[in-house]
């Protein structure tokens, strides 16, 4: 079994446990359930830089990255650098990451919030609202057809934004992208968890435009942003690279003035 067939699997039996100890009459009943969302399509058009700083503590492929960063602190930074949006990894036994996590980093900031787990259960998008999300995320590769046309809608329902990731053009083909909003390239086979920078080129051309495009992975320079924001992407995801860091909000601050600069 793949890592990635390892973690879905483990997902499922997660979401079995968490409907039976919150149901979803209770979270229609959560504080943040009726509140209105923040658009990160709209802060990424507005941005010069479209950067989406990333919290999680560790990966599959890279073992431990930051395990002690405390969510007030680094989304703190992060909104101090003026960032595009940020994103939250809620799974525990691979990321280090949780729901409370993500109500941390929506009491910390205003900001866009793009909840980073693998749905795969409508039960989860209530979850994400319930819990402050303002987007959720989408991965193809883990989904069929119809999963990703109801998910979508549900998301669309609830004030909720969503980002369909792929990692090959064929992926969307046969996708019913209506209730998409932003597309997101993974220079990261999530088979192997190998990364291949120039993956993402080839691919963001053929997006119908009016989608918001992101890259994703393996991102730690300015001039590869610069080199994204050329090809077509209007943002770029990045974590490790600033999680790294001692102080990720202070790497993304030097970020964004070097882009500027």
């Amino acid at each position: 079994m793949g890592v990635l067939d390892e973690i879905v699997r483990s997902k499922r039996q997660a979401v079995a446990s968490q409907k039976q100890v919150f149901p979803e009459t209770l979270l229609r009943k959560a504080p943040f359930y009726g509140q209105s969302s923040s658009s990160l399509v709209t802060s990424i058009k507005s941005s010069a830089h479209g950067i989406i700083a990333e919290f999680k503590r560790r990966s599959p492929s890279k073992g431990d990255i930051h395990i002690g960063a405390k969510v007030h602190d680094v989304v703190s930074g992060y909104t101090n650098a003026s960032v595009s949006g940020i994103s939250v990894l809620t799974d525990t036994p691979f990321f280090g990451g949780s729901l409370e996590d993500l109500v941390l980093a929506r009491h910390t900031s205003r900001l866009p919030i793009l909840r980073k787990d693998f749905i795969i259960d409508a039960y989860q998008i209530h979850e994400s609202k319930a819990f402050g999300a303002d987007v959720i995320l989408l991965i193809a590769r883990i989904l069929n057809s119809n999963q990703i046309k109801e998910f979508s809608l549900l998301a669309h329902s609830l004030g909720l934004e969503v980002l369909l990731e792929i990692h090959q053009q064929k992926e969307l083909n046969h996708l019913d992208l209506s209730n998409i909003d932003l597309i997101g390239i993974n220079h990261r086979n999530l088979e192997t968890f190998d990364v291949h920078m120039q993956h993402s080129q080839h691919i963001v051309e053929t997006i119908p435009h009016h989608f918001t495009k992101i890259a994703e992975s393996g991102i730690r320079s300015v001039e590869e942003i610069k080199t994204l924001k050329a090809l077509g992407f209007d943002g770029v995801l990045i974590g490790e690279y600033l999680m790294r860091s001692k102080n990720p909000g202070e790497k993304a601050n030097q970020l964004v003035q070097n882009l500027y600069s």
